[in-house]
């Protein structure tokens, strides 16, 4: 059986997770990130019948059971997954009765997933019934985006015009729009209800004056799609306070759309 420690998921998560680290993406032990392993060859590096142990979870995922999933820690740091990757990172699968995890691999010292784990779970049920092939959530603080939840509307449909205007990729990247949870405490079932309910049709959801919640296929992808949104509201934040001379007309917003064969959500453009 080969060492994990050198399989491509596992290489690919420390590096991501230290570069949205680097980003100040990440402080402390803030953001998460869960991946779908089922396009992995796991079978090379784990004995999947090796339960190491069983991790209760406070809801029931049933309808993931018996799917597996690479997960960071609870209190861990992004900045020592790479140095110290079985102590940050979890691979779980989702037991057959739905109310808890079978740890496979890693979570050394008694470890466990993030304790905003079953906000992950809802929200991979969400976009599994709408796309088989999603396979990653990521949670993280990205500074612009959250100041802009502060002095910007949290209207869904303005905030999202206000992110298309800020740069051309934006609606090509992000046609969907953004979803907007207004603030309320992390780590609970509700906050993962009302998320789960808009990232149906949608990959970014925002939780106002807290962070930013992406879907994608890949890591590449939901990291792609945190970006660009940062990037956008870095550009408003800078902006804002100053008297605005030109900008992006909306019916150039729907022209360049068609450009790119993507679909803004309806009824956004006018």
């Amino acid at each position: 059986m080969k060492n994990i420690l050198t399989a491509p998921f596992i290489q690919e998560i420390s590096e991501m997770t230290a570069n949205m680290y680097r980003l100040g993406w990440d402080e402390r032990n803030g953001g998460n990130i869960s991946w779908l392993l089922e396009d992995e060859p796991l079978e090379y590096y784990l004995d999947l019948d090796h339960v190491i142990r069983t991790i209760p979870i406070n809801f029931d995922a049933s309808y993931v059971a018996g799917r597996i999933f690479m997960v960071t820690g609870t209190g861990k740091y992004f900045k020592n997954i790479t140095p110290n990757p079985a102590e940050n990172l979890g691979i779980v699968r989702v037991a057959q009765d739905g109310k808890s995890l079978e740890l496979l691999w890693g979570f050394e010292g008694n470890a466990a997933p993030t304790s905003e784990f079953p906000t992950h779970l809802m929200n991979h049920m969400e976009r599994l019934k709408v796309d088989p092939t999603h396979r990653v959530i990521m949670h993280c603080h990205p500074v612009n985006t959250i100041a802009m939840t502060f002095v910007h509307s949290i209207d869904e449909k303005e905030f999202t015009k206000a992110l298309w205007g800020m740069c051309t990729e934006c609606i090509v990247v992000f046609p969907d729009g953004v979803g907007i949870v207004p603030w309320m405490i992390a780590g609970t079932n509700k906050i993962g209800e009302l998320t789960a309910e808009k990232i149906r049709d949608r990959r970014i959801i925002l939780w106002a004056q807290h962070g930013i919640f992406a879907a994608g296929h890949t890591l590449d992808e939901a990291f792609g799609l945190i970006e660009t949104v940062e990037k956008a509201a870095e550009i408003y934040m800078k902006i804002a306070p100053l008297p605005i001379v030109n900008k992006i007309p909306e019916e150039q917003l729907g022209e360049l759309a068609r450009s790119f064969g993507v679909t803004p959500r309806e009824g956004y453009l006018d």
